[in-house]
């Protein structure tokens, strides 16, 4: 019953918060003109309003969250670590570090910045990891978050110093991109980030079982029969494939996948297919409400949409992290 209305909440949640972050801007719409719009119908103003600028915005913000979500899902299930997330690993700053250095060498594709920091995310996972495992272990919390710590410290003296010689304009441009934005949200944008959520996505519900054995622990999944060295890497691949493509997109929106995994949870999900289900759904949900709340706050300016999620994540995470010095 609580996972039946978890799913009836959130799906109504996102539907809600999507209609609301299209219908508010600089010119309000009401929720009959953004349904009227959506089905071509309306004059053209209104039409072009909704289709061309504000739903590729709300979209963007969508996947944004349910990769980042799904992330978090798998990052937190094989680390067996309820503080793992791509943001607090160094996952995203390992990806921001690769879509800087594609910019800074002129490689502005769709293509080769997504690989590029699809690149530095790999490399952070596999540093964190090594790191934590020579200080003690990856399933250790505190070691494993000082490891994502080191790392996002180097992540963004590395971009610091990629700036140094930068035009001012490209210097401000990067820097509100690294504290998170869809504003420059288009359709193709959002098509290419679908793409990446739909191959990482589908490879993490379709190995959500080994997810559930790993949870158990690295001793009894292999006395399970699961090659754990080789699932785990599996895992990682494909939860830093969808951190770096939300980062290609959107730049760094951190905390987003620590919380949701725990409201999946906390919603009755049980089993990791659902949790990453219901994670990207929670996250998918955040995300719009962030960006909402980054566009009304202070109109007409925009506050960073990484800015906001941090108010929300940083005080969940010491909710969490003081839980575990309890324990």
């Amino acid at each position: 019953m609580r996972a039946l209305r978890f799913w009836l909440v959130g799906l109504a949640s996102l539907l809600l918060l999507a209609t609301l972050a299209v219908g508010v801007g600089a010119v309000p719409l009401g929720a009959g003109d953004v349904w009227r719009a959506l089905l071509g119908a309306g004059d053209e103003t209104t039409v072009a309003i909704v289709r061309a600028l504000r739903l590729p915005r709300v979209a963007l913000a969508a996947l944004v969250g349910a990769g980042l979500g799904m992330s978090g899902a798998a990052l937190q299930g094989t680390l067996r670590n309820a503080l793992a997330e791509p943001y607090l690993l160094g996952v995203s700053g390992g990806a921001a570090v690769g879509a800087v250095l594609a910019v800074a060498a002129g490689v502005a594709s769709e293509a080769g910045v997504p690989l590029a920091a699809f690149a530095g995310a790999g490399a952070a996972v596999a540093v964190v990891i090594a790191v934590a495992r020579a200080a003690g272990g990856r399933a250790d919390p505190r070691v494993l978050l000082m490891s994502g710590v080191i790392v996002g410290a180097f992540a963004n003296a590395a971009i610091m110093i990629l700036l140094a010689d930068a035009a001012p304009n490209t210097v401000r441009g990067a820097l509100w991109w690294m504290m998170g934005s869809v504003s420059g949200a288009d359709w193709a944008r959002v098509g290419w980030l679908a793409l990446h959520l739909l191959l990482g996505g589908a490879g993490l519900l379709a190995w959500a079982r080994e997810i559930d054995v790993l949870a158990l622990g690295e001793e009894p999944a292999a006395s399970l029969g699961l090659d754990v060295e080789r699932s785990a890497r599996r895992v990682y691949f494909l939860a830093s494939l969808l951190a770096a493509a939300t980062v290609a997109a959107a730049g760094l929106v951190g905390f987003v996948g620590l919380v949701v995994p725990h409201l999946a949870r906390g919603g009755g999900l049980r089993g990791h297919r659902a949790i990453l289900l219901g994670a990207a759904l929670a996250g998918a949900a955040l995300v719009v409400a962030a960006d909402l709340v980054a566009r009304v706050a202070r109109a007409p300016a925009e506050l960073p949409l990484g800015a906001v999620t941090a108010l929300v994540g940083v005080p969940f995470f010491l909710v969490l992290l003081r839980r575990g010095e309890r324990a």
